[in-house]
């Protein structure tokens, strides 16, 4: 137990109704559903419920205080009221004092982006081990406690689970940790109350207008992580993106730049690369990295600079490149042991990573082999990207299958029409194909492909299941072209 007034000491209270002594607070709640006796409940106004609507349900179940943008009509006198300007911040704050302020007991790294943030993360946690610290990860694939793996369920959880999280991060002796930081969470406030050490920008790109509505709305809520970053802490930035600048313009925090084409902090060079492999030089270093493409190069360039601000030795961080290897679902590579084609499973889900991605194919095989795309575009999300996604991929495809990702409570059929409206030209329909069934259209694919092709099986990477209808069904690329090359003759 706590008293109320040390974890609502950050918070600034603007009034206080109904109880007012110090009360013992067992546990803190801002899900309404779960045992409230003796907690602090904390009303949230969410994307598609309003935590206030329950303040009086809670109450009578036992709640002892709430905090409040509203305060209710009636006002039970047993109950400690604490009104504040914005409930969801004042729920990280609580949070991280209810476990004790575990992100200023670590350095925090943040990673946010549209693109890169997953292999980014993970890679400075993998670092952080080969370098000889304990260190936690929360990503999207999964949270890692040192090398304890626990189930991720967003890609930022909310204040409590987060705080929660890092607590056992600290328990577990960890020194570092690095976490994903997705626009939804800087927009909701699911990260304020941490104190992070630094913050690290992939790019920006099309991705969540169904949520954030404008691309500048989406540009903002990226900008609010770095805004709330301390003087302490260091802000790096990938420049070659065009809101690399922008993105820490008001940043208190030291400003780094990192790039592969212009003068810079800290400067990656792509020097050769392969299917399975990159040659590339880190501020003139050279070192052979298991990763290949354009975006792993940033990544990894990201990375280089981050180790080098968290102090880590340059010669041991670049001998340790070496040693890293790539993400689940991030350009993972599978050559048919037969018939001499090559799958490549990679969660490009936006547009400029599908592009990313089959650029990186084209610049590899060059005129050698035939790239076969299979792509799909998920359900519930924002539909104007479907188009786009379709186009650049039969532009940069010899063969494009068009087939579902995860359509949720949308008509896979019609998630297909719409991606197929952004074929405007004969030359781009004529290459297209459509199967609504994943594991079949993944399967047409390997039955076309020839010795030297690529398949590329995009939008899904690491996941392992289908949401169709609400209902989540296993589901897992990597599975399906596996049974694939053991069938093939």
């Amino acid at each position: 137990m706590k008293l109320l007034s040390q974890i609502t000491s950050t918070i600034n209270i603007l009034s206080r109704e109904g109880n007012t002594s110090d009360l013992k607070i067992k546990n803190i709640v801002s899900d309404s559903r779960k045992d409230v006796k003796d907690t602090l409940f904390v009303a949230v106004k969410g994307v598609n419920v309003d935590g206030h609507t329950f303040v009086d349900d809670v109450t009578a179940r036992g709640a002892i205080a709430v905090v409040v943008e509203e305060l209710p009509e009636k006002i039970n006198p047993k109950v400690a009221y604490l009104k504040v300007e914005n409930s969801a911040i004042a729920l990280g704050e609580i949070s991280s004092q209810w476990f004790d302020n575990p992100s200023s007991k670590l350095k925090l790294i943040g990673v946010t982006g549209t693109n890169g943030k997953t292999t980014t993360a993970t890679l400075i946690y993998e670092m952080a081990h080969l370098m000889g610290f304990k260190a936690g990860l929360l990503s999207t694939v999964k949270n890692y406690i040192d090398y304890e793996a626990v189930p991720a369920t967003h890609t930022t959880p909310d204040p409590i689970e987060l705080n929660s999280l890092l607590a056992r991060m600290v328990e577990a002796g960890c020194e570092y940790a690095t976490m994903e930081v997705s626009s939804h969470a800087a927009h909701q406030h699911r990260i304020a109350g941490l104190t992070f050490a630094g913050g690290v920008f992939t790019n920006l790109t099309r991705d969540h207008l169904d949520y954030h509505k404008t691309f500048e709305a989406y540009l903002a809520a990226k900008q609010s992580f770095f805004d709330m970053l301390p003087s302490t802490a260091f802000a790096l930035t990938n420049i070659d993106d065009k809101n690399g600048e922008i993105i820490i313009q008001n940043t208190k925090a030291k400003r780094f730049t990192y790039s592969l084409r212009r003068a810079s902090d800290y400067l990656g060079r792509i020097i050769e690369q392969r299917l399975d492999g990159t040659l590339m030089s880190f501020n003139m270093n050279e070192v052979e990295v298991m990763f290949t493409g354009r975006f792993n190069a940033y990544n990894l360039t990201a990375l280089y600079g981050t180790a080098i601000q968290l102090g880590w030795q340059s010669e041991k961080v670049l001998l340790n490149m070496s040693r890293l290897v790539p993400v689940s679902g991030r350009f993972q590579t599978f050559r048919s042991p037969r018939r001499g084609y090559v799958a490549i499973i990679d969660y490009a889900h936006t547009p400029d990573a599908v592009v990313n991605v089959l650029h990186t194919i084209r610049e590899i095989i060059g005129n050698h082999g035939k790239i076969i795309t299979v792509v799909g575009a998920g359900g519930n999300r924002d539909k104007g990207k479907r188009p786009i996604m379709a186009s650049e991929a039969a532009k940069l495809s010899d063969r494009l299958i068009l087939t579902s990702d995860n359509p949720r409570d949308e008509d896979p059929r019609q998630i297909i029409a719409d991606m197929r409206e952004g074929l405007d030209t004969p030359l781009l329909r004529s290459k297209t194909i459509s199967i609504t069934y994943r594991d079949e259209a993944i399967r047409a694919g390997a039955y076309i492909a020839l010795p030297g092709d690529v398949l590329l099986i995009a939008g899904k990477g690491h996941e392992d299941y289908q949401e169709i209808n609400g209902v989540r069904h296993h589901f897992d690329d990597s599975e399906v072209i596996k049974e694939i090359f053991a069938n093939e003759i």
